[in-house]
């Protein structure tokens, strides 16, 4: 959603989208919220009746041409369709706040085409009759003009008393979280980039993570992941030049510089001694399968242990966008994609040879110029269904 417009980008990264996108992106630069005044904390204020069941009263805090008079900004949007269509069991709704065409990528690509959409949460609501979705943070920007780009984190709580493509009822309770980057205008969404902790939710079923891996890929004729055509592609390090280095701002200085130079530094120049800069000593992650990690130690371990598993890693921050200011503090969301060969040992088992691609959402709480917490999930069940295919 940023801008890449400076002489700092990675070599290869001006090249991960086409020139309408570039234009777009420095367009929705000038779009990110300066405050907190749309937020979800200030939305809760208003009572959890008011926050669910009804509009904020005030009116409109923002332009929103095209959509419902019952919104009042974007948050209340998300937060309350999410509501209905779930919780209420409205799933109906998604034909009046999807576009005909919406293209959703999750763990394993894309689904495309809002009657997808619609069978998909039947499906889900039907394994788990008493889904609930908890807002916890949306991070938000653009306008009704360019469009609204939401990241919203949902804590999901549910028991699997019915049938699932995993098979027939457990009857175990599951909380996991999901990160789910859409763009919307006119009421409408018309993309997203939904990822589940689904590895957390099978382990709290009782089932095997590897084991559905497996048979899921297995189950896919064609093939066990679709090749992510919104992805860029990752800044390979040409003939045998070293990777790129990058100054290392404060996030005071430049949301986006910042992000891209701790995701390219960290990931591509394998330099992990920034992560004592970026992160607050005491830091929480939250990871994909219900990983926790605390201070950067354990953050470090984490990384050690998937470039050991993929020696050449290259990763790309695909999109970027973030609210709040120096004195208050920041919220960013950043989607970001990666490729890389199984070459080493790690939790995926012995190397398999096979490349494999990543994508994920790590959305940063930024404070005092440093990380204070972290919620970072991926597409881990892809990335075994990858591996484990026959």
């Amino acid at each position: 959603m940023s801008g890449n417009g400076n002489d700092k980008t990675v070599d290869g990264e001006a090249g991960r989208a086409g020139s309408v996108a570039k234009r777009h992106e420095k367009l929705l630069a000038s779009h990110m919220p300066r405050d907190f005044s749309i937020s979800l904390d200030a939305y809760r204020r208003g009572g959890t009746d008011r926050f669910l069941d009804g509009a904020p009263s005030g009116g409109r805090r923002q332009p929103m041409k095209g959509f419902e008079s019952t919104y009042v900004d974007i948050v209340d949007y998300i937060v309350r369709i999410t509501h209905h269509i779930w919780e209420e069991k409205n799933i109906g709704y998604i034909y009046d706040t999807y576009s005909h065409d919406c293209r959703v990528w999750d763990d394993v690509g894309l689904q495309y085409g809002r009657d997808k959409i619609v069978a998909d949460t039947v499906h889900t609501n039907n394994a788990f009759p008493d889904i609930r979705l908890v807002a916890d943070e949306v991070i938000w920007a653009g306008d009704d003009k360019v469009g609204f780009h939401t990241s919203h984190r949902t804590m999901i709580l549910g028991t699997n008393t019915g049938y699932s493509r995993f098979g027939p009822p457990t009857g175990k309770t599951v909380r996991l979280f999901c990160i789910a980057n859409c763009v919307s205008r006119h009421n409408e969404i018309f993309l997203e980039h939904v990822l589940y902790d689904t590895g957390a939710m099978l382990v709290q079923m009782g089932l095997d993570p590897v084991l559905c891996a497996r048979e899921a890929a297995a189950a896919r004729p064609d093939g066990p992941i679709a090749p992510n055509f919104m992805a860029s592609d990752p800044g390979r390090t040409k003939g045998q030049a070293k990777p790129a280095g990058m100054a290392m701002p404060k996030p005071s200085d430049g949301i986006e510089d910042f992000v891209r130079a701790s995701f390219h530094t960290v990931w591509n120049r394998r330099n992990l001694s920034v992560l004592d800069r970026m992160y607050d000593p005491s830091i929480v992650s939250e990871g994909a399968t219900g990983r926790v990690y605390e201070g950067v130690g354990q953050l470090k371990s984490f990384v050690l242990s998937m470039l050991a598993m993929f020696p050449n890693l290259s990763l790309t921050v695909d999109d970027v966008y973030w609210m709040g200011n120096a004195e208050e503090g920041y919220l960013a969301s950043i989607r970001w994609s990666a490729v890389g060969a199984h070459r080493g040992h790690g939790p995926y088992g012995s190397p398999t040879g096979r490349e494999v691609n990543l994508w994920g959402i790590t959305q940063w709480q930024i404070q005092d110029d440093r990380v204070h917490k972290e919620w970072a999930i991926f597409n881990e069940f892809g990335a075994l269904m990858q591996l484990l295919r026959q």
